[in-house]
């Protein structure tokens, strides 16, 4: 098939390498370059980057809403278009111009979790699993008919970050296997109940509320793992929590909201959590056992 590809972030990756290894890709559509690190230099998108080294062509308006856009979007003659993770609004003249029209990949179990950060905030919820859809593309917000779907479980310890790898290389694998047999997937309406939505993430969620029952604290901490990282302050370092668990019925429910109970075990409204993963400013990320030997806790974290 002759492809266009539109795609942004580092999830897109694996999808962008699948197609290309298996069908025509004929452009690489991805927002533009953005000021990254501390010379604020443009950085392109990791998808720029892999279509490039690929040796596909890529384009990175700034909008399809403008009559020279969708022309040269038309004008690439393509069967099918895949988006995942795109970050623009397609407008109808960009979903009718592939002949089979538009498909997207979503990190969740539609119609859970429509929206910006469905993995976020499935881990953030507590679900007991996740997943990946195939969409046909519709004006509304990811409410096109599913075409093919996958469920993967949400592990006790799963982090967004190791959630993101998992469904990234799900949806490169279920992509490959709605294009080999679209004639024979009916798109399937999503249904009215279970609609959620999974708003952007806000860095003012970040900080840790030790009153919280242990088990919402916990989710907090893997929920926002690595980005944007949830925290709380030690000795006045912002200390980022980027893995945890519950800690074991010995010490549940022992102390007062963010006293550490030994090693980097914390109480928590009720029951407690033990932070296994942690990154000081400035630091990268390290075990809980490394940051411990060069950081001593104060009886308790605010």
């Amino acid at each position: 098939m002759k492809i266009v590809f539109m795609g942004t972030p580092e999830f897109s990756v694996p999808v962008l390498e699948a197609l290309a290894s298996a069908h025509q890709v004929v452009c690489v559509y991805t927002q533009p370059p953005r000021p990254a690190g501390r010379g604020q230099q443009p950085r392109p998108s990791p998808v720029q980057a892999r279509a490039e080294s690929l040796g596909l062509p890529v384009r990175h308006p700034v909008s399809l809403r403008n009559a020279e856009a969708q022309a040269e979007f038309a004008a690439l003659d393509a069967d099918i278009a895949v988006v995942v993770a795109y970050g623009l609004i397609l407008p109808q003249a960009v979903l009718d111009a592939p002949r089979l029209g538009c498909l997207n990949i979503h990190a969740s179990l539609l119609p859970r979790w429509r929206g910006a950060a469905p993995i976020h905030r499935a881990v953030l919820a507590g679900d007991g699993e996740t997943g990946v859809c195939i969409m046909q593309m519709e004006a509304g917000l990811d409410t096109g008919p599913v075409l093919l779907r996958q469920a993967t479980p949400i592990g006790p310890e799963d982090t967004t970050g190791a959630l993101h790898d998992r469904l990234a290389a799900l949806g490169a694998k279920l992509i490959l296997q709605a294009l080999a047999d679209l004639s024979n997937l009916p798109p399937q309406p999503q249904p009215d109940d279970g609609v959620t939505y999974a708003a952007k993430i806000d860095k003012a969620e970040a900080r840790i509320d030790w009153t919280l029952p242990a088990a919402e604290v916990d989710r907090h901490i893997r929920g926002l793992s690595p980005f944007p990282g949830a925290w709380c302050e030690v000795a006045g370092e912002r200390i980022k929590l980027l893995g945890s668990r519950l800690a074991p019925r010995p010490a549940a429910g022992q102390g007062t909201p963010g006293q550490v109970l030994g090693g980097f075990t914390v109480a928590c409204g009720s029951g407690a959590v033990e932070i296994t993963q942690a990154q000081r400013p400035g630091k990268r990320a390290s075990a809980a056992a490394e940051i411990l030997r060069g950081l001593a806790l104060p009886d308790h974290l605010s």
